[in-house]
Parts: structure tokens; sequence; C-alpha cells
């Protein structure tokens, strides 16, 4: 029997597992940064037997699809588990088959990128075509995440038929929309790395059409990165407010906001696709003002949580206009990522911004600000979050405390995160606006004076972004410390809680409209329809002849 408030250990062993693959990920990917970073300051060569876009292709997809992953279904057994009962033999074991593709497509893909036979990048962009096996072990890789998926839905509607007319419980809402996001946004990529990619790579067919398995991996590829950050929302709106002792300030606003997500996070894609022929302005023009609807749901929550910042500040005395802040728990390493995160998230969703704007994308598209952008928002508001997350859910799941030391070294090693991060991304984002272009080694481009400005700059230059990339390595390092200290060496303790806060009293009732699922994918799919059937179609019918395969490496 499992005691209130615990996790059983079955399920505890669940997400370990994948907790702990996710940092054997963050080890290995953030190796290959800094190794990137060194490489592009002009001070560093590779060793003959490794080349510079073998360990671009190796840090995105062990950083941007590996860890992610991996960290957001342990996080997801856990949490629901927690808040919604333990789970059933049946779905544990689904969960577990889930595993076990997942990581044998992570060891197919892996094994690739090591012998150098598919140094593609992570958005393995055809023409350029990887070994086969590499594609083979992207396929298992999500249908691995589909199976889990599928389990935690299956445990999501087991607790509905017990619970009938209740209202779900958040953490467990805003989980199911996250899966739904994600199942319904991977049926792009499955479809090209299924019936183009694989067939084309296997020398089934000839040649490929570049424009559609583009246009159908960034169907994916934009509610890709909301699948990293929603479960990062998700520890603002559910996990926040029990740390600083307050309470979720509207239930109803951050199910609204997640709605809002599943809507407006998929039919977007083309935003990504502004500077590519065959598509009509028309579609990118709509596509792009879907993409300025996804705003609206970020702003809700950056009221949401400040409005929880004040009203716990004012319950515990605070007066004037921004006394509230002085009574945030800072010194708490649980509090600090998160609002770090949080605030570094405010100048990466301005960039968005400007990414989204046809005319300024003009100036930034392929550049180093794309990338700037790309780790400000992922890299900063949802890694942080999830440091944050792991320095209390691994004492929960292994039983052991999470000690003052500790919580004083991982303030250290989250502040080293943020100025590594803040040295970074804005080199890149100022080198970006330079002309420097991104996916490329170092290179002066024939000692070219426009090139040469980016290694010659007083404050901000290639030097800079290494000095950057350093850090952040030396961080990652300390969270690996951090999280083998946490499993294996702190003290045993039963104390560590999930924190999960209530909602305030005098909060509105939640709409039971809100989990009428057939409302929500139906409209998703209608939205999905209007912004791709007809300009797919137009790509199909009017393709060229298609691209032989190529491998520049």
């Amino acid at each position: 029997m499992t005691a209130p408030g615990k996790i059983d250990r079955k399920d505890a062993r669940l997400s370990l597992v994948h907790i702990g693959i996710g940092y054997f990920a963050v080890f290995l990917g953030t190796l290959c940064g800094v190794l990137q970073g060194l490489v592009r300051s002009g001070g560093f060569e590779l060793p003959p037997w490794l080349n510079y876009y073998q360990i671009l292709t190796a840090h995105g997809v062990l950083l941007a699809l590996v860890f992610t992953t991996y960290f957001i279904y342990g996080f997801f057994f856990s949490g629901m588990s927690r808040t919604m009962g333990t789970l059933s033999n049946a779905v544990r074991r689904f969960s577990w088959l889930g595993f076990s593709v997942m990581t044998l497509g992570t060891i197919l893909a892996t094994i690739m990128i090591v012998m150098n036979e598919a140094s593609v990048m992570y958005t393995f962009y055809v023409p350029l075509k990887a070994h086969p096996l590499f594609y083979i072990g992207l396929a298992l890789f999500i249908v691995g995440t589909w199976i889990s998926g599928f389990a935690l839905l299956a445990h999501y509607f087991g607790w509905k038929k017990k619970h009938k007319g209740e209202i779900t419980p958040l953490f467990g809402f805003m989980t199911t929309i996250t899966i739904i996001m994600w199942i319904i946004a991977c049926l792009g990529v499955v479809s090209t790395v299924l019936f183009q990619i694989i067939p084309w790579s296997l020398g089934w067919v000839d040649t490929i059409n570049v424009e559609l398995s583009r246009s159908l991996f960034w169907y994916f590829g934009h509610p890709l990165v909301y699948f990293w950050l929603l479960p990062a929302y998700m520890a603002w709106y559910v996990i926040v407010p029990k740390i600083i002792g307050g309470k979720v300030f509207s239930d109803s606003l951050a199910r609204l906001s997640f709605i809002l997500f599943l809507l407006f996070s998929i039919p977007v894609g083309f935003h990504h696709q502004l500077v590519e022929p065959g598509i009509s302005t028309f579609w990118k023009f709509l596509q792009t003002c879907l993409t300025f609807m996804v705003v609206f749901p970020s702003l809700m929550t950056a009221f949401s949580m400040f409005a929880t910042f004040e009203l716990a500040g004012r319950a515990k005395g605070a007066t004037g206009l921004f006394g509230w802040f002085k009574k945030l728990p800072f010194h708490d390493v649980r509090f600090l990522a998160l609002f770090l995160a949080m605030l570094f998230f405010i100048p990466g969703g301005a960039g968005g911004l400007v990414n989204a704007s046809f005319q300024m994308d003009e100036v930034v598209h392929n550049t180093l600000w794309i990338v700037g952008h790309f780790h400000i928002t992922v890299g900063t508001p949802v890694v942080m979050t999830f440091f944050g997350i792991t320095y209390w859910l691994i004492p929960y799941l292994t039983n052991r405390k999470l000690t003052a030391g500790m919580n004083k070294f991982g303030k250290i090693q989250i502040i080293v995160w943020a100025v590594g991060m803040f040295f970074m991304s804005t080199s890149q984002h100022i080198l970006g606006l330079f002309g420097a272009p991104r996916r490329t080694a170092f290179t002066t481009y024939g000692d070219h004076p426009d090139a040469l400005r980016w290694f010659e700059g007083l404050l901000v230059n290639q030097v800079t972004m290494a000095v950057g990339g350093v850090l952040l390595f030396i961080s990652a390092m300390m969270m690996i410390g951090a999280v083998i200290y946490l499993w294996a060496g702190a003290p045993q303790s039963d104390e560590e809680e999930f924190p999960i806060a209530e909602t305030a009293e005098d909060a509105l009732q939640t709409p039971k409209i809100f989990e009428n699922w057939w409302i929500w994918i139906g409209t998703a799919f209608v939205l999905i329809a209007i912004a791709y059937t007809i300009p797919l179609w137009e790509i199909i019918q009017m393709a060229p002849p298609g691209s032989q395969p190529f491998r520049t490496w």
C-alpha cells in the first residue's frame, strides 16, 4: 500500500529510468555543443576522425529530441501517478513497451551518427541523405512515444470512468492536452519518414519531393517546440504556487491556455518556410496569422504567474507596488530555476515574433539569430525548468532528501547556466544581425571584411559565444553530478514531496466544456485542414521532378 502523497515504487522506477537516460543524453549532447562553440571560434580543431556536422547532428538529436522526450515522459509518469492514482499493471506494461521501442530507435539513430552515416543535423533536411537505419531509428523513437502516450491516455480515461462528473486534476488535464498535441503533430514527420524518406534512402525510389518533405517536417517541427514548453508551463502553473506558498490563480485560465496551445501550435509550420519557393504567399500569411494567435496563451500564462507571485507575497504581508517581489523564495533552487526560466522566455518570445514576421525574417533567416532564439526559448525556459524539477523529483522518486548543501550547489549551477546562456545566446543574436550564418563551421570566407567582423568584435564575437558554451558545459556537468548525488548519495528520507498546488478559493468554477475532447480535437483538425490541405495538394500536384540524394560530408 502506497502512503498518501507518495509514489508506487514500480511507477517511480519507470520515471527514474526515463530521467536517467535523459541526463545521459545531456552529458553527450552538451559535450558536442561545447566542441561546436570552440570550433566556430577558430581556436580549436576537431580530430580527423570527427567532423563538425557530425557533432552538430549529435548535439541537436541528443538534446532537442532525446533528453527532452525522456525527461518529459518521466515527469508525466510520476505526476499522473501522484495526482490520478497508481498506474495499473496494463498501463505500466505498455509504458515499458513504449520505452523499449523508443530506446531501440535512439540506439539505432545514435550509432549511425557515431559512424558518420547521418551527419544531416536534427532536422534531417532532404536531399541530404543519411543511412536508412537512422530514419528507421527515428521512426521507432516516435512510435515508442506514441505507445507510452496512449498508455497515459488510458490512465486518464480510466480515472474519468471511475470519477464521473468530476473535474480532472490540473496536472492530468495538461498532460492529456500535451500528449494529444504530440500525437497529432507527429503525423507529419511520420508521413514523410515512412512514405518518402525511408523508401528513398533504401533506393526504392530515385528522387524525393523536397518541398513536401520539409512542409511535413515543419507541420511537426513547430508543435515540437510546444511539446517541450508545455511541461515547463505545467510546472509553472501547478508546482510553483505550491513552492512559494500560494495557490493556482485560476484553474480555468490555465486549462484554457493549454486548449489554445492545442488549437494554434500545429497549423503554423509555414512560418518556418517563409523564404522557400513553392508555397504561395497567401498560405504563408494565413499560417503567420495563426502563429501570432499562440502569443495569447503565452501572455495568459505570464499574467497568471505574476498574479500568483503577487497574491502569495501579499498574503505574507508584502506592501507597496512591488513589495511582493521580496517575499519570493529565491533561496530555494526549486523556485530560482523556474523564475529565471520565465524571465529568459520574455526576450525569447519577442524574438519569436521577429522570426514569424515576413520582412524581419528575411534579415535573420539562416543566421545565428535563429540559433540564439532556439537556445533562449528551449535551452533556457525548458531546460532550466527541467533542472529545477530534477532537484525535487529525483529525491521524491528515490526516497532521499534535497539537503541544504545541495540546494546551495543547485543555485550556483543554475546561475552558471543562466550566465552562460546569456553570453552565448546574446552573441548569437547580435552576430546573426551581422550576417553570421548558422549550420557552418569556422570560416572567414577568404578573409572577407564582413566575415572578419564576426571574430574581431570588441565584446560580441564568436569567442564570446564559445565562452558562453564552456560555461553551459560546466553547468551541465554540475547538473550531472547533482543527479548522481540525489539518486544515490543524498540522505534517506521520505519527506520530499511532489508539490501540487491547490486552486484559490475565490477562483471561478472550471467549465466542464474544457474536457469535451470532441470539440477541441475536432477544432484542431479543422484548423489543420484549412491551413494545409490546399497548399500540400499544390506542392504534390505542381512538384518539380524531385531530387537525387546528396552526401556532403
